[in-house]
């Protein structure tokens, strides 16, 4: 037992779930807050679609899938990747908060009626309108299909590579085809991810840390 815990004491991490799942449905159950109607457009020109209700709920496999399978592996992909999406929806949950946002997009009534569309109402009655920019749901698939496309384990595996793509594709449209999001969420997490993107993959910190340690070395030396 002792060794398994030091082998994976990287864990650790994970205990941010706890916070983020307290702070996000206690936004989700508050009231009597003004809130800020996200829509656009171009939202109006999106039919809905239960089909992609499907993919939309594949999220959710794909993230443990992902974080899952560095968390076994790859140590340094597994920080990254939780560093870029924990940091990421905290930023989602702080705006949330400051600058409370709803959407009123979700039909009343539907022109069909089987097996997705009853999953479709049962999922607006368990999950609020509110909350929904930037869209976590968007945010987290960009990261985590990026998190594959950085590791040096899936390199030469290009089916992957491509699989996650088109994934990650089909959960972003899922959000605006049974109206979840407005599609100016998704444009909003998407200008998140890119502010983030070279914080967390292009700047060398262990390189930044050693020449640190040497300047700070060359100094007592002097």
């Amino acid at each position: 037992m002792r060794a398994f815990l030091q082998k994976y004491k990287h864990a650790w991490i994970l205990s941010y779930l706890l916070i983020y799942f307290y702070w996000f449905f206690s936004l989700e159950q508050r009231t009597g807050v003004p809130m800020k109607t996200i829509h656009i457009t171009l939202d109006d020109y999106i039919p809905f679609n239960e089909w992609f209700y499907i993919p939309y709920m594949i999220w959710f496999g794909y993230m443990v899938i992902v974080i899952g399978y560095f968390f076994f592996k790859q140590k340094e992909d597994y920080y990254k990747a939780t560093s870029f999406l924990f940091i990421g929806m905290t930023i989602c949950l702080t705006i949330y908060t400051f600058w409370p946002n709803c959407q009123n997009l979700r039909p009343t009534t539907f022109e069909r009626d089987n097996i997705l569309i009853s999953m479709v109402q049962a999922l607006y009655q368990a999950d609020t309108s509110t909350n929904v920019c930037p869209s976590i749901h968007v945010f987290n698939s960009l990261v985590s299909h990026t998190a594959i496309m950085n590791s040096q384990l899936f390199k030469n595996k290009k089916w992957i590579r491509r699989g996650s793509f088109l994934l990650m594709v089909l959960i972003c449209m899922s959000t605006v085809f049974i109206k979840q999001h407005s599609v100016f969420d998704g444009i909003c997490a998407l200008a998140l991810y890119t502010i983030m993107y070279p914080f967390v993959y292009k700047i060398d910190y262990n390189r930044i840390f050693e020449n640190k340690k040497k300047r700070e070395a060359v100094a007592k030396i002097s």
